[in-house]
């Protein structure tokens, strides 16, 4: 009986199929070559597909009668009919170069091209046009493609070998697809800036993950557009048809043609300045709407582009309501190339848009504060869905790509636990080497399944220092963790060694971590949190500042060069005990508990490269606040730390939640108490500090970046130097913490215990403008930065600085020349070298408290 009835349900699931009749077949131009990316419409509908690289299409539809349209940027659209029977019909198209008509056109010499008066037209309707839909719900399908031209031997000094080629899909010449995934998103939008991403169903080549699931939106009627992401183009590039875009772009009018009885403009983009965020290229628009019919826009490295070398854009737009009142992008491509490290690359990101409804019904509360949501069994579909909804057939090495690479990727995860293969990770892994242990340290895993055992160890050389108190100092350190159960956390375990040569000390201490990551699904609302407990303690040593104003290599740089010993340490035996947890509203909440048994210690030697007759070494405790060595206390400490930015937004994966942050504000308030007679603790003082922090991106005109802070001591009972509330000072020329410190200001000289205090950190990053007028210059692509950095105690304790400089200095560097002034009289100017741009701003990984 059961298998009749199975035998009876796969009849009738076939069945659905049955109806459906494939309409294939190739788009090519009046020479036979092939138009990548052609966008076939079904005509009086919103559905539609894209042909492939090599011209192809394919579409299901049921049988009937159909209107069907193709189109591609800069040739005549072509309509045919066609009847649909049960059998797979081919119907091809051949599209002619567009014929532009200017008969009707006169431009008198020193007369204005008649371009300028329809982007005039277009720039008055640009409002209309940007949101023209009160809410709207639409499917988008995402390919994404990378391919090397060409591949290094080496990367970072590692050399490619023939099984690296093979697992990374290209040949023995570097060629072939490096990255290849396609997704289907639902996108669901709300006026005036509600969005929210469903995306239904993911894949990438060689792996599990949902590939790149994001549409890339692009909205020309906007003024300033943003193109892949805002980080590689923070000042995002000035739309054809932006307000002042007459300032920006030179016009001319090419001709015109007539598509569905409307006349369609093609105008030609002119950059009217190098080293501008400019397009340039065609922009088509419709004669009497003045809205974009089509486009086709060039970004190159004179457009201020960082990382790839060209970005080309084509857009078609298409009625998505039966009137034609509203149009939107119907299909966009994004081809682009680059050159970076040696690798030699060119890809591609599509995206179709289909199935618009234009009055949707949202459920109670579906714009919630999650942007993206990842179904749970998106990354689970068969090879047969995908054939089914995918709007433009795969290439022939697409196809070998994904089976290659999936079988590897399959047979990885098969083998993974099996003894065999264990074996074989552990051979590849290879044994620990004297340069790992000295030069690059190394990451290490016993590889066995589900949970393996990972373990890490710092580089040696990396770790040794010197300074006046221990002379000579070698840290050892590492850390051994495990994934929890059902993959829900880790915990890790790090010991920490160090040891003085001069002064013979011997400092040990550890650390225990437990990580862990909730998620409660209540019907439609899903709640994330995740959780940190650590456990230190031990015997350590540690600067006065708790937030290390000065780093032990550039300490002991100046102890040795420069005879200036800046860094002032105690040694401590610790227990601490803390609590962080992030919540999906955006709280932070981070408790501490600390116990020390502070320590002085004192100057072991006078030793330094270079002697300095009027240079000498000073105490190891900051003698501009003690006039004497601090006694040894102990001290009982507590601390609570909240933190808050409304409005974020998160992607909620099937077992997690990330935060992709706020267009709001950071707000921090934290409390730190010193609990006398507790486990012998000598200290009692309460203080408190209220911060607010946030980057502000101005677009063209670059980026603010700010934070304020006030706060105060509210008992002062007793309070040793290291409670003291200190402003992180910098005395030498590497630039410390930006938004975080005062770059020329004494380490100690200004610590205090007032009842109130306020500090604010402000600066600009112009992100090219201004210095992109600069002939020459510009072409570095190094960009201007400039601020300012404060502090207010009381009329005899304040502090002030200004800086001007240049960042993105090879991607990576930032150079300011600080100015400054205590207590109202000119204190110093000095130069502060740190990293800044492109790449520097992300290796300086800025704490954000």
């Amino acid at each position: 009986m059961i298998r009749k009835f199975l035998f009876l349900l796969v009849c009738c699931f076939c069945s659905l199929f049955v109806h459906a009749t494939r309409l294939t077949g190739i788009v090519t131009d009046d020479k036979g070559n092939a138009l990548p990316y052609s966008s076939i419409l079904i005509k009086g509908t919103t559905r539609g597909v894209t042909a492939g690289s090599d011209g192809r299409y394919s579409i299901e539809l049921s049988p009937g009668s159909y209107t069907i349209v193709c189109q591609y940027v800069g040739y005549s659209r072509q309509e045919k009919k066609v009847t649909v029977g049960n059998e797979t019909v081919v119907l091809d198209f051949r599209l002619a170069l567009r014929q532009l008509s200017m008969a009707e056109v006169v431009v008198r010499p020193g007369g204005e091209d008649p371009a300028y008066a329809i982007i005039r037209h277009a720039i008055k309707k640009r409002r209309d046009y940007e949101n023209p839909l009160d809410s709207f719900t639409c499917e988008a399908y995402i390919k994404s493609q990378i391919r090397t031209r060409g591949l290094p031997k080496k990367i970072f000094g590692q050399k490619i070998d023939a099984k690296d080629l093979k697992s990374l899909g290209v040949d023995s010449a570097g060629k072939g697809i490096l990255y290849l995934s396609e997704s289907l998103t639902k996108v669901a939008y709300k006026r005036p800036d509600k969005i929210k991403l469903e995306v239904l169903s993911g894949r990438e080549s060689g792996g599990n993950g949902f590939g790149f699931s994001i549409p890339i939106f692009m909205n020309f009627y906007q003024n300033n557009v943003t193109v892949m992401g805002d980080k590689m183009h923070p000042r995002g590039f000035v739309s054809p048809i932006a307000d002042g875009a007459l300032n920006y772009y030179r016009y001319k009018f090419l001709g015109s043609f007539f598509e569905d009885g409307k006349e369609v403009n093609e105008i030609r983009v002119i950059p009217r300045r190098k080293y501008e965020p400019l397009f340039s290229g065609k922009i088509d628009i419709v004669d009497g709407e003045w809205r974009i019919h089509s486009l086709d826009l060039l970004l190159v490295k004179e457009s201020q582009l960082e990382i790839l070398d060209t970005v080309n854009i084509k857009q078609i737009y298409a009625p998505v309501e039966s009137g034609g009142a509203v149009w939107q992008v119907k299909n966009q491509v994004v081809y682009f190339t680059f050159k970076l490290l040696g690798i030699d690359a060119v890809g591609n990101f599509l995206d179709v848009y289909n199935n618009y409804d234009i009055a949707p019904a949202f459920r109670k509360r579906f714009f919630d504060n999650v942007y993206i949501k990842y179904d749970t069994a998106g990354n689970k579909k068969t090879l047969a869905y995908w054939d089914s909804i995918r709007p433009l057939p795969l290439e022939p090495d697409e196809k070998a790509n994904y089976i290659i690479r999936d079988s590897v990727y399959r047979y990885q995860q098969d083998s993974m636990g099996l003894r065999k293969n264990r074996d074989s990770l552990l051979k590849q892994q290879g044994p620990v080497k004297p340069e790992q242990l000295l030069l690059t340290g190394f990451d290490r895993s016993n590889f066995r399944q589900p949970r393996p055992l990972r373990y890490s160890f710092s580089p040696l050389l990396q770790n040794i220092s010197y300074n006046t108190v221990e002379g000579i100092n070698m840290k050892v350190e590492g850390s051994v963790s495990r994934q929890l159960k059902g993959g829900v956390g880790d915990l890790s375990f790090s010991p920490h060694l160090r040891y003085g040569f001069h002064n013979t000390r011997l400092n040990a201490w550890g650390e225990l971590t437990l990580n862990r990551r909730s998620l409660n699904r209540e019907e439609e609302d899903v709640s994330a949190s995740r959780q940190t407990w650590s456990l230190a303690g031990g015997k350590r040593v540690s600067q006065f500042n708790p937030e290390n104003p000065i780093s032990e290599p550039v300490n002991a740089l100046y102890t040795l060069l420069f005879r200036r010993n800046y860094m002032k340490i105690y040694e401590n035996y610790f227990v601490r005990l803390g609590s962080a947890t992030r919540f999906d509203n955006g709280m932070r909440l981070h408790v501490q508990a600390l116990y020390e048994d502070r320590r002085p210690v004192e100057n072991t030697l006078d030793y330094s490269l270079f002697k300095y007759n009027s240079r000498f070494f000073t105490p190891n405790y900051p003698v501009e606040q003690l006039s004497t060595q601090f006694p040894r206390h102990e001290a009982v400490v507590t601390t609570v730390d909240f933190q808050y930015q409304p409005g974020q937004r998160f992607i909620e994966f099937p077992n997690s939640k990330v935060s992709i942050g706020s267009k709001y504000p950071t707000f921090g308030l934290s409390y730190t108490k010193g609990w006398e007679g507790v486990l012998g603790s000598d200290v009692n003082f309460d203080k408190w500090r209220f911060s607010v922090w946030d980057n502000m991106n101005f677009r063209l005109r670059g980026e603010l970046r700010y934070r304020l802070s006030v706060g105060g001591f509210l008992n002062t009972h007793a309070v040793y130097i290291q409670d003291y509330q200190h402003f992180n000072g910098n005395q030498t020329v590497i630039a410390s913490e930006y938004l975080n410190s005062f770059q020329v200001a004494p380490y100690y000289a200004n610590s205090t215990t007032a009842s109130f205090y306020a500090t604010g950190h402000l600066e600009h990053h112009f992100n090219g403008f201004l210095t992109n007028k600069i002939p020459l210059f510009r072409r570095l692509n190094w960009f201007l930065d400039g601020g300012a950095n404060a502090f207010y105690v009381r009329k005899d304790n304040h502090y002030e600085e200004m800086f001007w400089g240049l960042e993105n200095i090879f991607k990576v560097l930032r150079v300011d020349v600080v100015a400054s002034w205590l207590d109202g009289r000119y204190y110093q100017t000095g130069v502060r070298i740190g990293l800044g741009g492109l790449l520097g701003d992300g290796l300086r990984g800025d704490r954000q408290r």
